[in-house]
C-alpha cells in the first residue's frame, strides 16, 4: 500500500533532514534582499517571506495528527522539528522588523500598542516561547499530562499568525483567508474526533 510505503519512507528520514531542509530558504532569503532579489522593498518582502513559511510549518504540524488518524500517514516523529523550525522563522520574521524595519525602540512599542496586527503579531510570538523551551525530551518527563495540555497553545498561536496575515495585508487577499480556512478546518478536524470519543 501507498501509506505503508510512505511511512517507511519517514522512518528511514532522519530528523535532521528536517531541519536542514527547512532552514535553507532563510539565508536564501537574506541574499536575495540584500542583492535586489526581493523588489524594492526588499525588508518588507522578507518579513513577508519569513513570517509566511513559519505559518506553513505550523500549519504542517497541525495536519501531523489528521494525516495519521485519517489516512495512517504516520509522520509524527516530525513534528517537534516543524514547531521548532515555525519558531525559528517567527524569530527571524520580529527580527527583522525590530532591527531592519522600525529600528528605533519608542516606536516599536508604540507599534504593538497602537497596530492591533502587531499586538496579534506579538502575542503569538510570546505564545511560542514556552512551546520552544519545552520541545525536548527532558521537558516531556518533567512535566508530564501537562506537556499536552501546554502545547494546545499551538492552535492559538496558529489562528493568532493566520489572523495577524489577514489583517497585515492591504485589503481583501485570498492567500491569508486560504491559511486561516485550512487551520480552522484543521482544528475542526482534530475537535471534532475528540468530540466523538467523548460521546462514546
Amino acid at each position: 500500500m501507498i501509506v505503508d510505503r510512505i511511512n517507511a519512507l519517514a522512518r528511514r528520514v532522519p530528523t535532521w533532514a528536517a531541519y536542514i531542509l527547512y532552514a535553507l530558504p532563510a539565508p536564501v532569503l537574506f541574499y536575495m534582499g540584500a542583492t535586489g532579489g526581493l523588489g524594492a522593498e526588499p525588508i518588507k518582502a522578507l518579513e513577508r517571506e519569513l513570517g509566511e513559511i513559519a505559518l506553513q510549518l505550523l500549519i504542517i504540524g497541525l495536519c501531523i495528527t489528521p494525516l495519521r488518524r485519517y489516512l495512517g500517514v504516520n509522520l509524527i516523529r516530525f513534528r517537534r522539528a516543524f514547531g521548532l523550525l515555525a519558531f525559528f522563522y517567527v524569530t527571524l520574521h520580529l527580527l527583522v522588523w525590530l532591527v531592519l524595519d522600525v529600528q528605533v525602540l519608542s516606536q516599536i512599542w508604540a507599534d504593538i500598542v497602537k497596530r492591533p496586527y502587531v499586538t496579534i503579531g506579538m502575542a503569538a510570538f510570546l505564545l511560542m516561547i514556552p512551546l520552544a523551551a519545552t520541545s525536548n525530551n527532558r521537558a516531556v518527563r518533567w512535566l508530564g499530562p501537562r506537556w499536552r495540555l501546554l502545547h494546545r497553545l499551538t492552535y492559538g498561536v496558529a489562528i493568532l499568525g493566520a489572523v495577524h496575515f489577514i489583517w497585515l495585508s492591504k485589503g481583501f487577499q485570498f492567500e491569508p483567508m486560504a491559511y486561516l480556512a485550512v487551520i480552522l478546518a484543521l482544528l475542526a478536524l482534530r475537535f471534532s474526533k475528540r468530540a466523538v470519543a467523548m460521546g462514546r
